[in-house]
């Protein structure tokens, strides 16, 4: 049995003992919903703000570093908090992940060159890494996997509102109070979860007498470095056949080869491998991985696309996705509520997957003349197949392991989607921009060539000022770019669905009539080990 992990609030007179557990676990999920919100809403925000930055830091050579640096740091440091939070103790770990994530947010509203904020996101990016990771493990902590799935819906929705509301809250601060408001919009937020954490919630202390494995940690950051560093160079800055990224395919394998290796003779290993022992833990970090892939190049072409080729705003680009993350967010609810009432889970992968298969191939036939409405549609099935994965493979996940090792169940589950986002959107897009080129140069001659020499993804204003001949040419490429993209995203989503075929159905922990009573004789908030 492990540690019992619960909650505690100071008594009150006036209340029914009964509701005081719930009540103080609800005011513990909004802090750990508002960090989640943080993390996520980040890059969109600062996305928009971005034309804004350059013009006034100038530097637009290192543009695309602000996103990198941020991404290199959180992928790279989300194992390392995991297992800190295993060895050291849940809270004090989150807690410090979140300080330094607010220090990274005002030194980066506070940057007086490109330079500066390049540094100070790599240092909130670090912070972010402990955010997703830590609110995942905290969740898993306070509440049976059974019980779990009632607030998949508030997770998923917090996702939703991060996608669609990102931009239009990115572009209103920016335009109102400046762009380093989008950094500093993160503090009051921050501060005011920071504070209901540390008085609410109450985690047994934990000190491991092992140190901390640093050679694993290093082989570690410098393979994910180098994994991300290609999938984000790789057929932009470099050619994929560059020696620059074969260079960094070396050294990304070799990273990660020795990395294994020296797992198996740590002490205390930064990824134990024998959670991977696990067949179901091992499925759902491949599902993860492929839901990640799919899930972002959809999230990074579809705008492109309504804007495009059906000439939709692109001022409420967030908005266009709402029939995907509409679905989605309803299905993840309805998908909690019954795996909650029921204890089953193993259909929705199944179908989840299925259903991401269809629509990714929906979406393939798309061309200049399909409907917003026909459009919505196809989304929205895609949706609905990510709504039945989204959390179900976090849920299942840390099911698979024991208390021991929740921290770093989590922070591998989220870096195989976060890893499974940055191959979805290097692939997608490689092939989206080979072949937008190659249907330029059939429509539009060398004039076509000229136009996507540079970037095959043209906003507004550059689509504007293209003559008529240019910019129907350029519909019928963007139309075929996105065939092939969503016709590949398809093809990888059937890796989902024979991995969802082979899970299976264990138990779900510490609930039903077995679970663990309180005093009061309410199931507690508790998962014990397998």
């Amino acid at each position: 049995m492990a540690d019992t992990q619960t909650v505690e609030t100071k008594p009150d007179k006036n209340e029914a003992k009964p509701d005081k557990k719930p009540r103080s676990v609800r005011v513990v999920l909004l802090a750990l919903m508002i960090t989640m919100m943080l993390a996520m809403l980040d890059n969109m925000i600062v996305g928009t703000a971005m034309p804004t930055i350059v013009g006034e830091l100038g530097g637009l050579e290192h543009l695309s570093w602000v996103v990198t640096a941020y991404t290199l740091a959180t992928a790279a440091a989300t194992p390392i908090w995991g297992k800190l939070g295993d060895m050291y103790g849940r809270k004090a770990t989150f807690m410090t992940s979140i300080v330094i994530f607010l220090i990274g947010s005002a030194l980066s509203g506070m940057a007086q060159n490109m330079g500066q904020l390049i540094g100070f996101r790599a240092v909130q990016g670090l912070g972010a890494g402990g955010l997703m990771v830590g609110v995942m493990a905290i969740i898993g902590d306070l509440i049976p996997p059974r019980e779990r799935g009632k607030y998949q819906g508030m997770m998923a929705g917090v996702m939703a509102l991060a996608m669609i509301g990102g931009p239009l809250v990115g572009g209103t601060i920016t335009d109102n109070w400046g762009w380093r408001w989008s950094f500093y919009i993160n503090l009051p937020l921050g501060i005011f979860a920071f504070g209901l954490i540390s008085v609410v919630l109450h985690l047994p202390k934990k000190r491991s007498k092992a140190g901390i494995d640093y050679l694993g940690v290093v082989l570690l950051t410098v393979g994910i470095t180098a994994i991300v560093l290609v999938t984000t160079w790789g057929g932009t800055q470099y050619a994929w056949t560059s020696a620059r990224i074969m260079e960094l395919i070396g050294i990304g394998v070799a990273s990660l080869i020795g990395f294994v290796f020296w797992q198996t003779k740590a002490a205390e290993p930064v990824v134990p491998l024998h959670i991977f022992r696990s067949r179901n833990f091992t499925l759902m970090s491949l599902i993860g991985f492929i839901t990640g892939f799919v899930m972002f190049g959809a999230t990074l072409f579809l705008p492109l696309y309504q804007q495009s080729v059906q000439g939709a705003s692109a001022t409420n680009s967030g908005l266009l996705l709402l029939p995907m993350l509409g679905a989605m967010l309803v299905t993840s609810m309805v998908a909690g509520r019954v795996t909650t009432n029921t204890g089953k889970y193993k259909v929705f992968p199944v179908v989840g997957s299925t259903l991401m298969i269809v629509g990714l191939y929906l979406l393939s036939t798309m061309d200049t003349g399909t409907s917003r409405f026909t459009s919505g549609v196809f989304m929205a099935v895609v949706g609905l197949g990510m709504g039945c994965l989204m959390q179900i493979t976090m849920l299942v996940a840390q099911n698979s392991v024991e208390m021991k090792d929740m921290g770093v169940a989590s922070s591998s589950t989220t870096l195989f989607r976060t890893l499974g986002s940055s191959f979805g959107v290097a692939i997608m897009g490689a092939l989206f921009n080979n072949r937008v080129q190659d249907v330029m140069s059939q429509r539009a001659g060398s004039l076509g060539s000229k136009i996507t020499e540079k970037s095959a993804q043209l906003d507004a204003k550059s689509l504007e000022k293209l003559p008529a001949v240019a910019r129907e040419a350029y519909q019928h490429a963007v139309s075929a770019g996105v065939h092939s993209a969503f016709l590949l995203g398809s093809i990888v989503a059937v890796g989902a669905l024979i991995a969802a075929v082979f899970v299976k159905e264990v138990t779900l922990r510490g609930a039903g009539p077995a679970a663990p009573k309180t005093d009061e004789g309410a199931p507690a908030p508790v998962v014990e080990a397998v």
